[in-house]
């Protein structure tokens, strides 16, 4: 992982003073680097160090990082990581440019390793998140969303970028077809089942803990997991507060939906839903080679369901 930190330092260099200050700031604010990580893990349990695989680590970070730029520029988001973000701190053109930068960069660190197999699962991957992050924006204060659309969102968005990381390593590697799905399984529910954790702490955590402003999903409109099980499992009357709340974008019973969302078992049901997920990842892990590494992809797994930021 430092190696890729070097290989981010080195291709984050531009003559341009302000798209290297905004992208430095917002990489610099660190994060769980989880997409690169997975790549090298992935390498590693099928015994495979190809000199290009901190390459491709730099580059899906630098994809995911151009999508929390755009993201919060859409979210209108202050806070991130603890700091404020990109865009409350640049502005929006800044940060909005910047992160077609990132996109830009990413695709000429591809070309570096002239491999069309590479090229196509990270150029689809990028296509799908954008396609997610749209039909997000469309579900906005839609309170009739089900649980299975709100899946489609967040394997688009979030856990397909997840995938493909995990994918290159047996691509690099020339792994076959099955050890290809294998990885690429894991990366998915992997993903899938850190969003919807990421999504019970808006209602479970703490602005501290988490380093952005708690209830910022209700503010903006997303119908997440905790609130469709909410919806599901509250009174009529909590549900039209809910309801009331989401489709106006309003905090001010900020603090008694958060009680109704834990007091319905909401946080528990979604949990659950992580839960199987993670399950998932491990079961698809598990047809690996035995070896450190893939004792560490299984502990990934399993210790997702503990996170608390």
């Amino acid at each position: 992982m430092q190696r890729v930190d070097q290989v981010i330092g080195h291709r984050l260099n531009t003559e341009v003073p302000l798209v290297r200050e905004v992208a430095q700031y917002i990489i610099s604010a660190g994060g769980k680097r989880l997409r690169p990580a997975l790549l090298l893990l992935f390498s590693g349990a099928l015994d495979d160090l190809h000199p290009q695989r901190h390459t491709l680590a730099a580059v899906v970070e630098f994809i995911h990082t151009a999508t929390l730029l755009h993201d919060d520029v859409v979210d209108e988001s202050t806070l991130r990581r603890g700091r404020a973000t990109a865009n409350e701190k640049f502005g929006n053109a800044p940060s909005v440019l910047v992160g077609d930068f990132l996109y830009s960069r990413a695709f000429q660190m591809m070309v570096d390793v002239d491999d069309m197999r590479i090229m196509q699962v990270l150029s689809d991957a990028t296509n799908v998140i954008a396609e997610g992050e749209v039909q997000q924006l469309m579900n906005l204060r839609d309170t009739s969303l089900d649980e299975a659309a709100y899946l489609r969102v967040i394997r688009s968005k979030t856990a397909k970028l997840f995938e493909a990381s995990a994918r290159l390593a047996p691509i690099l590697a020339g792994a076959g077809k099955d050890v290809e799905s294998a990885c690429a399984t894991y990366g998915q529910a992997l993903g899938t089942a850190f969003q919807v954790i990421d999504d019970v702490l808006d209602y479970e955590g703490s602005a501290e803990e988490l380093g952005k402003n708690l209830g910022d999903d209700l503010r903006e409109g997303k119908v997440t997991l905790p609130i469709i099980c909410a919806l599901r499992l509250a009174t009529l009357e909590q549900q039209i507060l809910i309801r009331k709340a989401i489709e106006n974008g309003e905090l001010e019973h900020l603090s008694e939906i958060l009680q109704i969302v834990r007091d319905t078992g909401a946080l528990e049901s979604a949990r659950a839903c992580a839960a199987k997920e993670a399950q998932r990842a491990i079961e698809a892990a598990s047809t690996l080679p035995a070896n450190a590494y893939r004792a560490a992809l299984l502990q990934l797994a399993g210790g997702l369901l503990e996170r608390r930021s």
